[in-house]
């Protein structure tokens, strides 16, 4: 879009909605999901659990996200992204408490399931609907704005992977849900529903510049990105475009599960490198996502996001052999270079293209009835490789199967075209979203 701003005009709220989305993604990425594999190592060396075990319990905590995903996207729809971002926050520091002080592989379940459910209420389907909800030609590049808070979060884990073993795993638990508390919840004050909610318009446009930028597609036959009708979650079901993304998003999670839990395990117990210098290559693994993430994020505006989800899937498959078949130090800093980098291109194009099919009427719960389809390659990778690494004492055949998955995988984006309009009977109002209920505090 090239529209001159006037100097008067006050810059866009979505963007206030993408740094906040991008905070709280980083203090649970930071805390949590980026360094369960310094927890993995920890807990593997003072209790003596083999990896399937803590690869389980991983596992499990997607189950329950997963099977929560439809009450979790009708949630955000009904009350809004800012109250269930909250309730999920509480209950991640609570989690973080009681992880801190478990002395059984019940209990571990137990506290990281608690923390599992309240990270995912705070992250990423949240955010992903309030950024969605905000923003149609910039969609993409919003989308990978608010995800580098994210992938930023892998500097900070390094040095809390540091912490757990310099200071230990319990301390670092405990300070974990304090500081959830303290940073997290402040920030969900910023987050807003929809720009209608406060008399705004989809990119900040007015209704002017709206039908200009209409026009001028129309001048040089362009077809916009979005659908011009929202789906309901019913319609979107029985396309073939839901499933086909659907499935495709849960093979690349495949490989990022397995990596999450068993990635320092490897580095460290396998190929011989040290604490220190696992966490420098996962450095270079969180700098390679965030440069894949502005990348993707503005490609995707501009070129078919298909194009660039396959690309990055055949990146994934290749760093995974890199580091499973050779394991040399350039080889494991190449397969930083290439599954961060897809992992930061390909995460906001999924979100982005769905919405571009389905529009945002339902799009919380049609991200719900996704997740209950995506948890199952966030289950199999972790299980997968462990099952694999107890029955052969390595992990190359583990990560190999996955890599190979992974390739097969991106077939799936390869046949995701853009679904038909729905059919409704002639005359019926199309459906309207479902305002949410203002829960106000004093």
């Amino acid at each position: 879009m090239k529209l001159p701003l006037s100097p008067r005009r006050k810059p866009f709220y979505g963007w206030v909605i993408v740094a906040a989305g991008a905070g709280i993604e980083f203090t649970v990425g930071a805390l949590m999901q980026q360094v369960f594999g310094g927890y993995a190592a920890a807990l593997t060396r003072e209790f003596g659990w083999n990896r399937s075990t803590i690869g389980v319990g991983f596992s499990l905590s997607r189950l329950e996200n997963g099977i929560l995903g439809p009450l979790q996207g009708w949630m955000i729809d009904r009350f809004g992204p800012q109250w269930v971002i909250r309730g999920g926050l509480c209950l991640l520091a609570v989690g973080f408490i009681a992880f801190s002080q478990l002395h059984s592989i019940t209990t571990f379940y137990l506290a990281f399931g608690l923390m599992a459910l309240g990270g995912g209420l705070a992250g990423f389907m949240p955010i992903t609907v309030a950024v969605v909800n905000w923003f149609d030609r910039q969609r993409a590049r919003a989308l990978g704005i608010a995800q580098i808070g994210f992938a930023l979060s892998g500097v900070i884990a390094s040095f809390v992977i540091l912490a757990i073993t310099q200071i230990g795993w319990r301390e670092v638990s405990f300070a974990s849900g304090i500081i959830v508390l303290v940073v997290g919840l402040p920030i969900t004050a910023l987050i807003r529903g929809r720009p209608e909610d406060m008399g705004l318009r989809l990119d900040g446009l007015t209704e002017e510049e709206e039908a200009r930028l209409r026009e001028q597609d129309a001048a040089h036959a362009r077809v916009s990105s979005s659908t011009p009708v929202d789906f309901t979650a019913r319609e979107a079901l029985t396309t073939r475009a839901f499933w086909l993304i659907s499935l495709g998003h849960g093979s690349a999670l495949l490989v990022v599960g397995a990596v999450m839990v068993h990635l320092f395990l490897h580095l460290t117990d396998s190929l011989g490198y040290s604490d220190e210098h696992a966490a420098m290559f996962i450095l270079i693994m969180t700098v390679s996502q965030i440069a894949g993430q502005l990348a993707g994020g503005f490609l995707g505006d501009i070129i078919n996001k298909r194009i660039i989800v396959v690309t990055c899937m055949g990146m994934h498959a290749a760093g995974l052999l890199l580091v499973a078949h050779v394991g040399t130090v350039p080889a494991v800093i190449a397969f930083a270079v290439l599954h961060g980098g897809a992992w930061g291109g390909r995460g906001p194009l999924m979100q982005a293209l769905r919405a571009d099919y389905f529009g945002r009427g339902s799009f919380g719960k049609i991200m719900g009835f996704s997740s209950m389809i995506t948890m199952f390659g966030t289950i199999t990778g972790p299980i997968l490789a462990g099952w694999l690494y107890d029955r052969t004492g390595s992990y190359t055949v583990g990560f190999t199967v996955i890599a190979l998955l992974a390739v097969l995988g991106s077939l799936f984006f390869v046949f995701a075209t853009r679904p038909p309009l729905p059919r409704r009977p002639e005359g019926a109002p199309p459906p309207t979203p479902e305002p949410a209920v203002a829960l106000v505090t004093h």
